[in-house]
């Protein structure tokens, strides 16, 4: 199983799991459906919105242990 990594691209966040999508619409992030999702790494899209990257890291690593 793959680990999510807060310097990983948004894009290829979701296509590890497309229910991160959900999450990170959650924390106010729409960049989900923009151009910058394939520019812009959890950690720097997490600075953007003001959202504590280790936080949301573990949350995605814990809810793809639980699809797995």
């Amino acid at each position: 199983m793959e680990k999510i990594n807060k310097d990983m691209l948004i894009s290829d966040i979701i296509a590890v799991e497309p229910g991160f999508a959900k999450i990170l619409l959650g924390h106010g992030m729409h960049c989900v459906g923009c151009g910058m999702a394939k520019a812009e790494t959890l950690a720097q899209a997490c600075g953007v919105h003001g959202v504590d990257v280790d936080k949301l890291e573990q949350e995605l690593n814990d809810f793809l242990a639980t699809t797995a």
